[in-house]
């Protein structure tokens, strides 16, 4: 069987669809749902009891220590990580998993499709160790066997990108990380503050993984192309108001009467 782990922080509605949405399709391919919730103030707790799910509380987060943690308590080897924006779509999405782990010792995680990135890569044959940004652990919506994980748990101690770090570390100790065709759905809409909050881990994340972030030259070409694309962006949003106004105001003058006239 396999263990459901769902990263969640005030997304009581997501939550809400995506709980109907595992018990409702796939109630027999899973063993248990948890909910590891970031001190929500909404119905998070409420939604995850009337779906009988487990809901564990955690105070202190990371992204590391929140997988760690879900790892930690779950019952089952095979771990499907989902965050609560996020939701499987194909109807074999949990059968393909398990088959895919079945006498696969070496198998330390899937990778399942939800972008066209994914899908790219999975078609062209790009493997892991090739290119484990892209082809690695992602955390929402992969798979990962709890036995290598209590080997290799994943780290407390990056900003984010844990998923990544983690694939890095059990390729180089010989394990695989595959794509399994089996898709879930990525879908979320953030708060300005949420975007500056990601931002800045990611910078962090960057550094932390790949040594890599910006130079003073990177930082100022942000700032001017940012402006750039922000009047741009606003003149071309304003001439196309302008331009369906026009059309809307002729429509209501003359309205056609034959489809030649439209």
């Amino acid at each position: 069987m396999i263990s459901v782990v769902i990263r969640n922080k005030n997304q009581d509605k997501a939550l809400t669809f995506l709980l109907k949405n595992l018990t409702e399709r796939y109630i027999n391919d899973i063993g248990e749902i948890i909910v590891i919730d970031n001190l929500s103030s909404d119905d998070s707790e409420q939604v995850a009891k009337k779906y009988d799910a487990r809901f564990i509380t955690i105070e202190k987060f990371s992204y590391g220590s929140s997988a760690n943690l879900g790892a930690k308590c779950a019952n089952y080897n095979i771990v499907v990580f989902f965050s609560a924006h996020s939701y499987p779509v194909s109807h074999d999405f949990f059968k393909l998993i398990t088959s895919k782990f079945d006498n696969r010792n070496d198998l330390a995680g899937l990778r399942c499709l939800h972008s066209p990135n994914d899908y790219r890569n999975y078609i062209n044959n790009v493997s892991s160790k090739e290119d484990p940004n892209k082809s690695g652990l992602i955390f929402s919506g992969s798979a990962f066997n709890k036995e290598i994980w209590k080997l290799h748990p994943f780290n407390n101690d990056v900003a984010t990108f844990e998923d990544k770090e983690w694939s890095k570390r059990v390729i180089k100790n010989g394990y695989r990380i595959e794509f399994v065709p089996a898709i879930f759905s990525y879908e979320i809409k953030r708060t300005k503050k949420q975007e500056l909050f990601r931002f800045k881990n990611d910078l962090i994340g960057n550094y932390q993984l790949w040594q890599e972030g910006p130079s003073f030259k990177n930082a100022c070409g942000f700032l001017v192309m940012s402006f750039v694309r922000l009047f741009k962006n606003l003149f071309l949003d304003t001439y196309y108001i302008f331009i369906k106004f026009i059309l809307a105001l002729k429509f209501v003058i003359k309205k056609p009467t034959k489809l030649k006239d439209l």
